[in-house]
């Protein structure tokens, strides 16, 4: 079974004055139903649900209160959702309204319990329509934008490819002469990060995404051996194209070596809530080594982290390191840091022996 994860943005989909472009929902409902017969499995990322929301409710453009964002949302998902009942219907096709927050992603258990929903509704047949959950997500748990969310949906079921659609034809870079050229099939050794960008400007005022959220949702996903596609949400053809293997848009192919399930989750999916400083002989030992993190090779810590968090590990001079899950709190890395496991043990505290074991550990990519 072949996955793939197609997403569309509010400014593809939804116009100024926050009515849904019925001809360009249409029309990617139809692309994703070509793909369903061709026997693959879609699921679509779809924004859309706050410009959708806000007209509604008297706002004359997109709000920027929380709770007002909060409010177009609840309004607007029930706009949009039925627009694309209404459109997959005609294809024959049962469309699944799947709303997360990245606290459903962040918890190893509920992250689980994602795939294992949106999985059962790909065997089934269904397309699940995603987004993220506007009404209860905050600042400080909100995936930032669904390009972000879409990558995440994509390694969560192990996706084939990721498309992710945009007002251009893609992704442009530098010609010799110092104008945009559109950029084709980038090699896998060159990777999303290391591609040079023209500076065509960020997101719409309708949507949070731009050209920066899109090299990093595609940096998640080819490093999850997942071929990511930017191309243009105006071509009736482009998730078809993909899935057959034509040329559009800009291509990333994806890296040949694959992370494991559970590392692709905590380097992409686990928030960091706190640092943990390490000098250099720790440093090496987990750059090199493949150590686990002890409390004497630690300096120091920050931020109020406890047992189960993720935290982001720096080098002596604040370089990153790389990223681990806290086996201790920060209350006790703060009473243990710096002593040997002897030490530890001889004040009597009842503590693991490593402050980060090396099974749940990261290094930083590149």
């Amino acid at each position: 079974m072949s996955v793939v994860v197609a997403k569309v943005g509010s400014s593809t989909l939804v116009d100024g004055a926050g009515r849904v472009r019925l001809d360009v929902l249409e029309m990617r409902v139809a692309d994703l139903a070509r793909v369903a017969r061709l026997g693959h499995r879609p699921v679509l990322v779809s924004s859309g649900a706050i410009a959708c929301g806000f007209a509604p409710l008297g706002f004359p453009a997109r709000p920027t209160a929380l709770e007002d964002l909060q409010a177009a949302s609840a309004v607007g998902q029930g706009i949009l959702f039925r627009h694309y009942q209404e459109a997959f219907a005609r294809h024959g096709i049962t469309p699944a309204q799947v709303l997360l927050t990245s606290d459903d992603i962040a918890g190893r258990a509920t992250y689980l319990n994602a795939r294992t929903t949106l999985t059962r509704l790909v065997e089934l047949g269904a397309v699940p329509v995603v987004n993220e959950n506007d009404t209860t997500a905050t600042d400080e748990v909100t995936f930032g934008d669904n390009d972000v969310l879409a990558a995440q949906v994509a390694v969560l079921l192990g996706a084939t490819w990721l498309v992710l659609m945009t007002d251009r034809d893609g992704l442009y870079g530098v010609g010799d002469d110092g104008s945009p050229v559109l950029l084709g099939d980038v090699r896998s050794d060159v990777g999303p990060e290391g591609v040079a960008l023209a500076p065509l400007g960020g997101g719409s005022a309708l949507g949070r995404g731009g050209v920066s959220s899109k090299i990093g949702a595609a940096a998640m996903a080819v490093g999850a051996g997942i071929t990511t596609v930017v191309a243009s949400g105006s071509d009736p053809d482009v998730v078809s194209t993909v899935t057959h293997g034509g040329s559009v848009g800009t291509r990333f192919r994806p890296r040949a070596q694959r992370e494991p399930a559970f590392k692709l989750w905590l380097r992409h999916a686990k928030p960091s809530r706190g640092r943990v400083a390490v000098d250099d002989g720790a440093a090496r030992a987990l750059r090199v080594k493949g150590r686990s993190l002890l409390a004497v090779g630690v300096t120091g810590a920050s931020g109020a982290f406890t047992v189960g968090d993720a935290v982001d590990v720096v080098g002596a001079s604040g370089e990153p390191v790389g990223k681990g899950i806290a086996a201790m709190s920060r209350a006790d890395v703060d009473a243990v840091r710096g002593l040997s496991s002897a030490a530890i043990a001889a004040r009597g505290l009842m503590l693991p022996a490593e402050v980060i074991h090396r099974d749940r550990f990261v290094l930083v990519e590149g």
